[in-house]
């Protein structure tokens, strides 16, 4: 295992000593879906798919969350928040608004390079551009944010 996983190990052992169950349930639930994940695939993972995995945990959990607030669950709500909270310390830090402007900005410019100004049309080359230039920074952002920012952008 990289990285994520290895750090993941040992606070778990960190939980077990601590008494912690909230912490050792939902570690060892990633840290299940990583190992479910490296089966599957037949090789370790990089630290990216572990990564991949993190944030499928995270979005699940922000999904669950606001299902149980519809339910009026608030207590079910509240610990899927504490979870996303502690899974969100194991992803990369998090992009703010100007730093996916800035790459927002530099993938338009590069689609750009071929002379035709990318449109509403192209958020999908875009869309995939943008994703790549975040992932390679080493940051971590919401992805739905970020497609908001670029229908933004290629609507000017």
């Amino acid at each position: 295992m990289a990285a994520i996983g290895e750090k993941i190990g040992k606070d778990i052992i960190e939980a077990m000593k601590a008494k912690d169950t909230l912490r050792l349930d939902t570690l060892r639930m990633a840290k299940s879906a990583m190992k479910n994940k490296e089966i599957d695939k037949r090789e370790p993972l990089s630290d990216a798919e572990e990564t991949a995995v993190l944030n499928t945990m995270v979005k699940q959990r922000k999904d669950a969350a606001e299902q149980f607030a519809k339910g009026n669950r608030p207590e079910l709500a509240s610990k899927e928040q504490d979870e996303i909270k502690l899974l969100e310390t194991y992803l990369p830090q998090t992009a703010g608004e100007d730093e996916i402007r800035t790459v927002i900005s530099g993938a338009i410019a590069h689609l750009a390079a071929d002379g035709s100004k990318p449109g509403p049309k192209d958020i999908g080359p875009a869309m995939r551009v943008v994703q790549a230039r975040i992932m390679s920074n080493g940051l971590h952002a919401d992805m739905k944010r970020v497609s908001e920012l670029l229908k933004e952008e290629l609507a000017k």
